[in-house]
């Protein structure tokens, strides 16, 4: 139940979107090119960032870059 608690957690790094050209999924719609996003989990494939929506959402590493 950790994923609950991710917006009230410490950010762990700062990540910067780097294109929403997604083939199968929509991102388009909660990210936005170029714009900074805080990082509050992190997996082998995934960063979690509180995307536009305001709300966690898990990416693929591919679309970000660190800053």
């Amino acid at each position: 139940m950790i994923h609950q608690t991710w917006t009230e957690s410490e950010t762990i790094k700062k990540v910067k979107c780097v294109h929403t050209n997604a083939k199968k999924y929509m991102v388009n719609r909660a990210l936005t090119a170029e714009k900074v996003y805080d990082v509050k989990n992190e997996t082998e494939e995934f960063y979690f960032v509180v995307d536009n929506t305001g709300k966690v959402g898990g990416y693929y590493k591919d679309y970000f870059q660190e800053v």
